[in-house]
């Protein structure tokens, strides 16, 4: 009996120590849980802040946006010929360097017939197919090519996207290419918590930021000339109105789509609004008739029509009340005056009226 003692001590001695070791390993996987939870909650905030900031004014750069009828698609005579139509749209907003693409909708409100035809799109929202299917290749083709397999998977309205022209954009960089600034993904890739994030920007070797992102979200990366190892490069997390704020190089467009053209109008992503809002039409003031650089802007919208013309987008809309659409712009232009054909298609609108625009437009900074 007097032997078991000692043992019966030790043995109680054991357990506390256990109990002590199991309790001290809670509180320490607590604590490490606790911290994962905030360090993933600033990474949201920051991820959130990161998208925000890409939709807020650009205070250093005046912006052209042009909208455009998704309804356009629905007069082509082949799905090839749909995608090339809205191939043709971006090559002239990335020439003119247009700051946004409008996609609205020109045909109205959805009837009950055609509620089945409507669709959902994750990250563009619900609309018919033709406006949905514009705005996709819109967003396609400003993507650069490295990231397309990202943020494009296998789609049908992408279906025919290999006869598409590339846009050939500044930042459409290739791996041999030398620029201060890329665009790029932030991956899954492991990394000590709270160390940042690993961004891939189209190079050999991935770009390691001190920001700590969510896997996925595509960023603008300001890459230092001065790299302490090339093998390990680091970058700096900028807004993507940065680029062109800096170096006045084009940095491509954003595209959004609405419903109504009113939501064109009013529905803007810059501070204070449109200052310029120009509407085309064959019964519009003659372009001839504006002075060259008259037309001054801080940010200019330019609204294009359908197949019927912008008239018939002002009777659809059930938010407007008027019947001369002259009255919802501050110029209602005709930018091809004694046109040979009776009708101008829309993609060929957009290149005539940008071109001619171009002399007629002076960013309000350049005359201050």
């Amino acid at each position: 009996m007097s032997a078991a003692k000692p043992e019966l001590k030790n043995w109680k001695e054991y357990n506390r120590k256990r109990k002590e070791l199991r309790k001290q390993w809670r509180e320490e996987k607590l604590i490490k849980k606790t911290k994962k939870e905030e360090l993933e909650r600033e990474s949201r905030n920051e991820s959130k802040e990161h998208v925000e900031g890409a939709k807020c004014e650009r205070k250093d750069v005046c912006t052209v946006s042009i909208a455009v009828p998704g309804s356009i698609l629905d007069n082509a005579q082949s799905p090839e010929l749909r995608t090339y139509l809205a191939g043709q749209i971006a090559r002239a907003a990335c020439i003119y360097k247009v700051d946004e693409i409008i996609v609205f909708d020109d045909k109205g409100d959805v009837t009950e017939s055609e509620r089945k035809k409507i669709r959902k799109d994750d990250a563009l929202g619900e609309g018919r197919p033709g406006c949905l299917q514009l705005a996709r290749i819109l967003q396609y083709l400003e993507c650069p090519q490295y990231l397309r397999k990202y943020f494009f998977p296998i789609h049908k309205d992408l279906q025919y996207a290999g006869v598409l022209n590339p846009l050939d954009a500044p930042h459409h960089l290739r791996q041999m290419d030398e620029s201060p600034y890329r665009e790029g993904i932030v991956t899954n890739k492991p990394i000590k918590v709270g160390k940042g994030s690993q961004v891939n920007v189209g190079l050999l070797n991935e770009v390691h930021v001190d920001k700590v992102l969510m896997p996925g979200l595509r960023v603008t990366v300001k890459i230092p000339e001065e790299q302490p190892n090339p093998k390990k490069l680091k970058g700096i997390i900028v807004p993507p109105n940065v680029p062109r704020a800096e170096t006045g190089i084009y940095w491509g467009y954003t595209v959004k789509l609405v419903k109504h053209l009113t939501e064109v109008l009013t529905n803007c992503q810059y501070k204070g609004g449109y200052d310029l809002t120009i509407g085309t039409s064959d019964k519009g003031t003659l372009i001839d008739e504006i002075e060259a650089r008259s037309l001054k802007y801080r940010h200019c919208l330019i609204v294009f029509g359908g197949v019927v013309g912008l008239e018939a987008a002002v009777d659809v809309d059930p938010n407007l009340d008027v019947d001369d659409p002259s009255l919802m712009f501050n110029k209602y232009v005709n930018t091809c005056p004694q046109q040979g054909s009776r009708t101008i298609r829309t993609e060929e609108a957009i290149l005539l009226t940008l071109a001619e625009l171009r002399t007629k437009l002076v960013p309000k900074e350049i005359t201050s």
